[in-house]
């Protein structure tokens, strides 16, 4: 048997830790004096606080210690239960490097699309001009605004020839909405025609501010803090529903390089 100062020495904790470990109930003493509370320990507890030592090591905390040693009759549970350790290791260990992978992702977005705005703020300027009322075809639609697509090619299969100038989408929401957005992809048209599921009306004109931006759909929202905050700075209230005017964006067919697709935003406005 050893005392608590012996054992301290052969196995590598101080006495104070052994205590800590005596009243956690990890490494409890082969025996207790009852009157002196004199802690004696034998070679099992050896072999205990050889593994506790190395499980430390390990980065194991004392409640996954206490677990391991309840559980284990021998080395070759504690065998399983590091096998264990390690999988859940190699997991958070993978788990991290995607979120470092996304994070990198994320900063080459960040930069470019700072590249970007930077390269629309010194090519556009945002100017003031009254538009004039048209008349459009369109197609109400709720969901995602990616949809607007399917817009479109319904709109040109059914008006061809009819269509008298640039795509645009009427949004007429005063807020993002990831499912259930409110828009209208719409099209100008010469004459009213008839067709299914398509709406004819009248689009009024008035004052917008207008701001050209080049590059993709999702990168938009620094073009739109500009126009938006232009708008206050004059004193404008911003009007329902805004426009989007696709100057140059993907075909029919192709999608062509988002990069390079032109939008001009129109926020139609009224004085405060």
């Amino acid at each position: 048997m050893f005392s608590i100062g012996e054992f301290s020495r052969v196995s590598g904790i101080p006495v104070r830790t052994l205590r800590f470990y005596h009243e956690q109930r990890v490494l409890v003493p082969a025996a207790v004096d009852a009157q002196t509370n004199y802690r004696s320990y034998d070679q099992h507890n050896f072999d205990v606080a050889r593994v506790i030592v190395a499980l430390r090591r390990l980065e194991f905390s004392l409640d996954d210690i206490r677990e391991i040693l309840a559980d284990c009759d021998d080395d070759r549970d504690v065998l399983v239960h590091l096998e264990q350790q390690r999988e859940s290791l190699t997991k958070r260990l993978e788990h991290y490097s995607n979120i470092v992978r996304q994070i990198d992702d994320l900063i080459h977005q960040q930069r470019h699309a700072r590249e970007e705005e930077q390269m629309n703020a010194a090519a556009y300027e945002i100017v003031e001009r009254d538009l004039e009322p048209m008349l459009v075809a369109g197609i109400r639609m709720c969901g995602r605004y990616s949809e607007c697509g399917k817009g479109f090619a319904t709109l040109g299969r059914r008006l061809g020839r009819h269509i008298a100038g640039k795509p645009f989408c009427l949004i007429y929401d005063g807020e993002y909405r990831e499912e259930d957005a409110n828009f209208e992809p719409c099209m100008p048209i010469r004459k009213r025609v008839a067709a299914d599921g398509v709406s004819v009306h009248e689009l009024p004109g008035g004052r917008c501010v207008s701001l050209m931006y080049r590059g993709p759909y999702d990168e938009m929202g620094r073009s739109y803090a500009r126009a938006l905050e232009y708008a206050k700075q004059e004193g404008y209230e911003v009007q329902l529903p805004t426009r989007e005017v696709y100057h140059k964006g993907p075909g029919m067919i192709f999608r062509g390089n988002p990069k390079k697709y032109v939008t001009e935003i129109q926020l139609p406005v009224t004085k405060s």
